[in-house]
């Protein structure tokens, strides 16, 4: 099981993520009532998404033993009108890639754990303390 402890002091919105034996500041804007000493959450969500995706996709590469000079996963969220969450994802693989080779790490990266997460309904169980 993963488990990351976040924790809000005094101060609006500043929060402290402990993973492991990491640390991670989240905070909103200044626009937003926060003192932008972090990411939002939202956004560490499409990081967290796009480090998925590139990471999924060199672990494939590897297997292959096909060569790259660097991949890029461009992520950004916005809502349709519903509020559904879109998440649109720019992925570029710099290599020399023939087409069937392309659309196999596209779906590779369709597979991705957090790719997988986010497009399933999920369960969240909360207990206050």
């Amino acid at each position: 099981m993963l488990t990351t402890k976040v924790t809000l002091g005094k101060t609006d919105f500043t929060a402290t993520a402990s993973i492991r034996n990491h640390s991670l500041i989240l905070d909103e804007p200044l626009a937003g009532g926060g003192q932008d000493k972090g990411p939002t959450a939202m956004e560490t969500v499409c990081a967290a998404l796009g480090a998925c995706t590139v990471t999924t996709i060199k672990m494939y590469l590897n297997h292959k033993q096909w060569q790259t000079e660097g991949i890029t996963a461009e992520v950004s969220h916005s809502k349709d009108e519903a509020g559904k969450n879109i998440f649109k994802r720019i992925i570029e693989v710099r290599g020399a890639f023939d087409a069937e080779q392309k659309s196999r790490i596209l779906a590779i990266a369709n597979k991705c754990p957090v790719h997988k997460t986010l497009e399933t309904g999920n369960t969240i169980e909360t207990t206050l303390i």
